[in-house]
């Protein structure tokens, strides 16, 4: 009787500690839902306000709620997929995640906030990015920490490893109101888990590069994508449309040519004149300059792109 009796409370004990943990899930998915609906508000605000310091209040008020939002017990498989003003992209190894967006300048220019969170299954641990792009001179030279970062706004993630694992990440880069950029860059980890942007791995093309990057025409759409088959990341070529103009970057626009850095080992091999025939096209028109659209009847349309 008493060993029946001791199962019983076993029993009952496994399943209210159950009923415990689901409890606690439940409460915390709505308590990221109601940050999640937070977020997707500002961000609208960051995309669509008129002036300068309304989008930046919000952008303020956002990430203090982002980070609010990331303290919360096991957030990192939470993906904020209707925030559609932020991009969050997480390593296929599931280390950490990137979250990246932008606020427009009046001026047309672009300022990057971000964030890398790492999965540690416990306390936050999360580096913030801070955009130091208006005094990189030389971007496709150096190496930067996440406080020196050439911001952007990524949109897919690559894996390679070798000596030192390293991730490859493609991103748009709003630039002036002349011209956009793309960004091929480089994340890794130092020894203290610290994370590191740009790595010597991009040969080719007259230098070996830090990180890749391309400026092309605003109204121009550029194709910058990875093909998983061929170990390839593909371009388009850039050119201006009057030898008069090289070197006027605002000018240039795809030829109708393709060119790309091929994975051989670990590091990437320039590649020129590529043959699209036969790779598919998902991704093609990712991250072209997003505007807000014009207000109808007060309201503003979705914007293109996003």
């Amino acid at each position: 009787m008493i060993k029946k009796l001791t199962v019983f409370f076993i029993a009952m004990l496994f399943t209210m500690g159950a009923m415990a943990q689901h409890s606690d899930e439940g409460t915390r998915i709505r308590q990221l839902n109601v940050y999640q609906d937070t977020l997707k508000k500002l961000g609208r605000k960051i995309f669509d306000e008129d002036l300068d310091m309304e989008r930046k209040n919000a952008n303020y008020a956002y990430i203090r709620l982002l980070t609010s939002a990331l303290k919360v017990n096991n957030s990192f498989y939470y993906k904020f997929d209707s925030v559609k003003t932020m991009s969050v992209i997480t390593a296929p190894d599931n280390k950490f995640r990137v979250f990246s967006w932008f606020v427009k300048n009046d001026d047309g220019s672009y300022r990057f906030y971000g964030t890398l969170q790492m999965n540690t299954g416990g306390p936050l641990k999360m580096f913030p990015l801070g955009d130091h792009s208006p005094l990189i001179k030389n971007p496709e030279d150096s190496i930067r920490t996440n406080r020196e970062w050439y911001g952007a706004q990524y949109y897919n993630i690559i894996p390679v490893n070798g000596l030192k694992k390293y991730y490859v990440l493609l991103g748009w880069k709003g630039n002036t109101i002349e011209s956009t950029k793309k960004v091929i860059e480089v994340i890794s980890f130092n020894a203290q888990g610290e994370p590191e942007f740009g790595q010597p791995v991009f040969d080719g093309n007259s230098k070996t590069r830090q990180r890749v990057v391309f400026e092309y025409n605003r109204q121009a759409s550029m194709m910058l994508r990875y093909v998983p088959a061929e170990n390839l990341i593909v371009f388009d070529h850039l050119a201006p449309p009057d030898k008069k103009m090289a070197g006027q970057k605002n000018m240039y626009g795809p030829d109708l040519s393709y060119d790309g850095y091929k994975l051989k080992g670990a590091r990437w091999q320039f590649v020129e004149n590529i043959d699209m025939k036969n790779m598919s096209s998902e991704d093609d028109a990712k991250y072209i300059t997003p505007e807000p659209q014009p207000k109808i009847n007060g309201i503003r349309k979705p914007a293109r792109g996003k």
